[in-house]
């Protein structure tokens, strides 16, 4: 054990041994006993088991760490490799037991090289390593970095890690949809992320620890916005602006496996969404049919429609006024509806074209962009009332929050505006903007909102220009972006950030939840600035349990060349599927469908396998560019998946587009 840490301990000393005193003694041996068994079975009673829980005491500092399964059904017995696991770090005074806030400890967990033991020397040199080298050696979990999610304008979602140097971000994984998605929803834990796919008709459902497709919900129309209530008991899906007599919104249970619930006919989209803070109501704005639907959520049902205009487009709910606003484009008005009632409680006239709107964090003001005459508004929640305005750049679109500023996108400029929000409120008062140029071409429109949103851990945004094919990094006080990170030639429409660091959840409690690598004795290191510490907890990972083994699937046989094959024309290729024992053709398969994507992860192209006998299929493309490319192969009936199928390799040449 290390000398340096002071571990909790209730061994009694030894008394002397004659007389009376070897009585008193042993009174005293048998009385602490007694209690501390009592104390043991009244903890067991009552703390859970499934919590794994280390403390120790270094330089006054109390330290204490728990492990738990995200799973409830994997939360008995030892943690295994594979699990998801939230990690919970206390600190506090040793003596006081007064926490220690807003000290944001960095932490790494990595299996013992053959020459580390344990010790504080080895702890040290262990989290200098981290420090030292960015990349790791294989099994280490970092708790101490994000993720940008890129939504793309193709069919594809980039992984993007900020830490590999502004200009030089990496690219770390990609996950593929079926269609190009519209809208996404992530958790609040951050292990699921819910995009619409209204090529499709679908909705993905992508884990976000392995960056894959987990399982897709089909509906019965294509679907556009999506939206998590605050409570994330419902996922909310409105759909376009096609025309349909049960033209509505689906809702989705999330847990513990999404499924569609309901429909509700709430009238013609395009929809948009909104909720009360307690997840009360629901509100939906429905474009086509002029109305504002009011659902209570316990129920789902419809339990009032409000008329507010012939084109509400912009709701935001702000529990400082009780109320849902809502803006109309074509009539220029903000109306004011009260959820309890369903009743209209104000109506604000603006100007035509008014559009996205939301309120700062407090709730009190509400800013209301008018991309047709670029414009801002503010409005006073107090008394419904405007009460500043202000020009903006071309095409205001988007609006963005942090603490102190909010962020004024435009589609028709490179220009983000700042508004200091400690400038705002005076009824009167001209409008306080910042700008900075978010790269080198007009952000150009978009559809989706959120092409601007705040950088964990910092007075900092994220700017998505999909024009650069960049995302800009500007962190408050600065001229300029601080610097950008590239999105590999993917055109990026929005932006999710997943936060893996160690936030703080209540006073001295710091969180996050990561998949555990590797197994065998492991050391969760950490490192705290203030007060200056350092020390390792030694864990033990089991391995992962032997899991039934899956149906054998079909192996794949390439029955064609696919060397050094021309770009710009049809490749044929054709595959036979065999029973991977018996070597029989597989029988037909009506689901097998065929992934064909370039190794870069740039162009990807998904179609139906033609199936042509005696287990034979075949499928063309036509390679845009030269490169390696892999087909895949995917049927749920006979057990093939994209990711543990045999892929097929094809080299594509520009050689042969001169002849």
């Amino acid at each position: 054990m290390d000398s340096n840490t002071n571990i909790d301990s209730n061994t009694p000393r030894r008394a002397g041994r004659n007389g009376a005193a070897r009585w008193l003694w042993l009174a005293a041996v048998l009385g602490v006993g007694l209690a501390a068994c009592l104390l043991v079975l009244r903890y067991r009673k009552h703390a859970p088991e499934s919590v794994h829980h280390w403390r120790a005491v270094r330089e006054g500092v109390a330290l204490e760490l728990e492990m738990e399964a995200l799973d409830p059904a994997q939360r008995e017995g030892p943690l295994r490799e594979g699990q998801d696991v939230t990690f919970r770090l206390r600190l506090a005074d040793a003596e006081s037991g007064t926490p220690y806030t807003r000290v944001w400890p960095a932490a790494w967990m990595g299996g013992r090289t053959p020459d580390e033991h344990g010790g504080l020397a080895d702890c040290r040199a262990k989290v200098k390593s981290y420090l030292e080298d960015g990349l790791f050696r294989g099994n280490e979990l970092d708790l101490n970095t994000y993720q940008i999610l890129v939504l793309n304008q193709d069919a594809s979602i980039s992984v993007v890690d900020p830490r590999f140097s502004f200009g030089g971000s990496r690219l770390l994984a990609m996950a593929l949809l079926r269609s190009p998605g519209a809208d996404w929803a992530l958790t609040g834990d951050q292990s699921r992320l819910f995009v619409s796919m209204p090529g499709s008709s679908r909705v993905a459902l992508v884990d976000t620890l392995t960056f894959r497709v987990e399982r897709e919900l089909e509906l019965s129309a294509p679907p556009y916005r999506v939206a998590l209530q605050p409570d994330e008991g419902y996922l909310w899906v409105g759909g376009g602006a096609e025309p349909s007599e049960s033209a509505g919104i689906d809702v989705i249970s999330v847990r513990p496996e999404p499924r569609l619930v309901r429909h509700l006919p709430t009238g013609q989209g395009p929809h948009t969404l909104a909720f009360t803070d307690d997840s009360r109501f629901a509100f939906v704005a429905n474009a086509g049919a002029g109305t504002v639907s009011v659902i209570d959520v316990r129920t789902l049902s419809i339990v009032q429609t409000v008329k507010t205009g012939r084109a509400p487009t912009g709701l935001a709910y702000s529990a400082t006024a009780g109320a849902v606003y809502v803006t109309d484009a074509v009539d220029g008005m903000i109306t004011v509806i009260d959820p309890q009632r369903g009743t209209i409680r104000a109506s604000i006239a603006a100007e035509p074209g008014v559009g996205p709107i939301g309120f700062e964090r407090r709730g009190r003001l509400a800013f209301v962009l008018n991309p047709e005459s670029s414009s801002l508004q503010i409005i006073d929640a107090a008394s419904n009332r405007i009460i500043q305005s202000g020009k903006m750049e071309q095409g205001p679109d988007q609006l963005g929050f942090t603490d102190t500023h909010a962020y004024v996108r435009h589609s028709g400029s490179e220009t983000v505006l700042m508004v200091p929000l400690d400038g705002v409120g005076t009824p009167g008062a001209s409008i306080p903007v910042v700008d900075f140029p978010a790269g080198q071409h007009p952000l150009g429109k978009s559809a989706l909102p959120a092409g601007i949103l705040p950088a964990p851990g910092a007075s900092a945004v994220l700017v998505a220009n999909p024009a650069d094919q960049v995302i800009y990094y500007y962190q408050e006080g600065m001229a300029a972006p601080m610097g950008s990170f590239s999105t590999h030639g993917h055109t990026p429409l929005a932006l999710q950030v997943l936060d893996r660091t160690l936030r703080e959840s209540s006073p001295g409690v710091y969180e996050t939840t990561a998949r555990l690598k590797g197994h065998g004795v492991q050391d969760v290191a950490m490192l705290v600035n203030s007060p200056q510490l350092v020390h390792c907890f030694e864990v033990e990972v089991a391995p992962a349990l032997n899991q039934t083994p899956p149906a054998a699937a079909p192996r794949v046989d390439l029955l064609t060349d696919t060397q050094n094959v021309p770009v710009g024309k049809p490749v044929h290729v054709r595959v036979r599927l065999r029973h991977p024992t018996t070597e029989a053709p597989w029988q037909e398969l009506p689901d097998l469908t065929v992934l064909t994507y370039l190794a870069s992860g740039l162009w990807h192209e998904r179609q139906q396998a033609a199936p042509q006998g005696d287990g034979v299929y075949a499928v063309d493309f036509v390679p845009p560019k030269p490169g390696v490319y892999y087909v895949a192969f995917e049927a749920q009936s006979a057990g093939l998946s994209l990711h543990g199928s045999q892929r097929v390799l094809v080299k594509a040449s520009a050689e042969e587009m001169t002849q």
